[in-house]
């Protein structure tokens, strides 16, 4: 009887530990995937997260609906960390906006003390391209010249520059580093391979400079929220955006005039058919009620003059303006 209840027991102390084990493997398969989940929220980009349309999407797409073109826009509400799309997961040639990545890259190496600011760069008048939007061209006209980063900067990013966009490249050490650059900053949905004046020589390169309107946007709240460069280098480069020459009829076209945007446009020529490939502007729009929003509008593949594509961008805007001012 003694042997037969130790054998009761010892089954009992058996399925004890066997109910303990499966407890504790629960426990730790429960946690394991709690900590993953939590791991893919931190990691996942805000604008690669799944959410509902929300009200403001379906506004904007009413805005682009009469529209003939191509258009990705994406937003941001810096304070709520909440983000609105449409067709923002498509790729769009960025033009002259990829010299808003090129900036952070420069000012990054600036940080790093790669390179300074107030360093001068001997430029030979041999070296400019005379058939290319130029403002730096017309400011020196056939003369060698020496000019610092910084004002390379501001002639890229604020007079939108060819010619001192593809110094800055070359300073940089080419489109692949910029490339990297922004990748290594967890904004990978974009591609930065060629120069200006290498999408100058064929019509197609325009396209291997793309973004995703959603990328755009979270690299500028990246940029608003001090988290790629020094305070020094993050207010220089809102100032440029800021004070820019480049189209006030886009972004701001249709905004009260107590708006403060800071921003950087794209704009392409068109092709034989008269297919323009893009009319774009990206920025940080300040409201006086003290709330900020990143917006991304993407215009591509339309026929008619850039006024066409500044229309969809301006009207885009107003619409988004208009959602977050209350």
């Amino acid at each position: 009887m003694l042997f037969f209840l130790g054998i009761e027991c010892c089954e009992i102390g058996i399925l004890h530990s066997a109910l303990v084990f499966m407890f504790i493997t629960s426990a730790i398969e429960k946690a394991t995937w709690v900590l993953a989940f939590a791991i893919l929220s931190v990691s996942t980009p805000l604008y690669a997260q799944q959410h509902k349309p929300a009200a403001l999407e379906k506004q904007l797409e009413s805005v682009i609906a009469p529209y003939k073109a191509t258009v990705g826009i994406a937003v941001i509400d810096v304070e709520k960390n909440q983000y609105f799309q449409v067709n923002g997961g498509r790729r769009y040639p960025m033009q002259s906006v990829f010299k808003f990545p090129l900036a952070l890259c420069i000012l990054d190496m600036v940080d790093h003390g790669r390179l300074r600011l107030d360093e001068q760069i001997h430029i030979k008048k041999e070296a400019l391209d005379k058939d290319t939007w130029g403002p730096l061209v017309n400011d020196h006209p056939n003369q060698d010249f020496n000019m610092s980063i910084k004002d390379l900067l501001r002639y890229s990013v604020s007079k939108s520059d060819n010619n001192a966009c593809d110094i800055l490249f070359s300073i940089a050490g080419g489109p692949k580093k910029v490339n990297d650059y922004i990748h290594d900053a967890g904004i990978n949905d974009i591609a930065i391979v060629a120069t200006e004046s290498e999408m100058k020589s064929a019509w197609q390169v325009q396209y291997t400079n793309w973004c995703q309107p959603v990328a755009m946007a979270e690299l500028l709240r990246l940029f608003y929220e001090g988290k790629l460069l020094s305070t020094q280098s993050n207010g220089l480069l809102m100032e440029m955006m800021t004070k820019s020459e480049n189209s006030d009829k886009r972004i701001k076209g249709l905004l009260p005039s107590d708006i403060l945007v800071a921003h950087k446009t794209g704009t392409s020529g068109s092709n034989k058919d008269g297919l323009r490939a893009a009319t774009n502007d990206v920025g940080i729009i300040t409201l006086p009620n003290g709330r900020h929003f990143a917006l991304v509008v993407f215009v591509s593949d339309f026929k008619g003059a850039p006024a066409y594509g500044e229309q969809i961008i301006a009207e885009v805007a107003r619409c988004v303006w208009s959602y977050f001012k209350n």
